[in-house]
């Protein structure tokens, strides 16, 4: 979603700001989507947790373990590429990033790994749409980002069931550049 002319409505969670479009318009993502902010992503239906690529796989996790920064770098036509980074400790790896990237293993659900970022893979090209309060969906084709509770976060198709998992974008300061340049 974009803004015209940057503007940006803001508010407070848990001491830091978030930034959300305040209209919707025309024109390039700004905000949280334009790819030159980082930010930490939470379920709005979780208790005291955080996105985190983790192991090398997208889970929820409520301490500081994993990678828990997220730039999403608009592709264009709606799509992102959503780089992961961990920890700003002066390390190079975690200066490099690891895109989100969907799984499907036989007989189990679409889940998302990390991988080494490929802006042409659609298996790296998620949707961010606005669910308003500053909310957020985010889906890979026909499959979103969805809680279960017996397995975490999975990607699933919505058919005929309600949207459950939304998502809020923290803003957590400047994209950095990646350690390679």
């Amino acid at each position: 979603m974009s803004t015209s002319k940057g503007a940006i409505g803001a508010a407070v969670l848990a001491g830091a700001v978030i930034l959300a479009p305040a209209a919707p318009a025309t024109g390039a993502p700004s905000g949280v989507l334009s790819g030159k902010r980082e930010v930490t992503i939470v379920r709005v239906q979780a208790f005291e947790s955080v996105v985190s690529l983790d192991g090398g796989w997208l889970t929820e996790v409520d301490d500081d373990s994993g990678r828990q920064h997220f730039v999403p770098t608009p592709l264009g036509g709606g799509k992102y590429l959503i780089k992961s980074y961990g920890k700003r400790d002066g390390h190079p790896a975690n200066d490099e990033p690891a895109c989100w990237e969907v799984y499907h293993e036989t007989s189990q659900p679409l889940t998302v790994q990390g991988a080494v970022c490929d802006a042409t893979n659609p298996h790296q090209r998620f949707t961010i749409t606005s669910q308003g309060r500053r909310e957020y969906a985010i889906s890979n084709s026909w499959a979103y980002l969805q809680y279960s509770p017996a397995r975490g976060l999975i990607l699933e198709e919505l058919g005929d069931a309600p949207l459950l998992s939304t998502f809020r974008l923290v803003d957590a300061g400047p994209a950095r550049t990646p350690a390679g340049g």
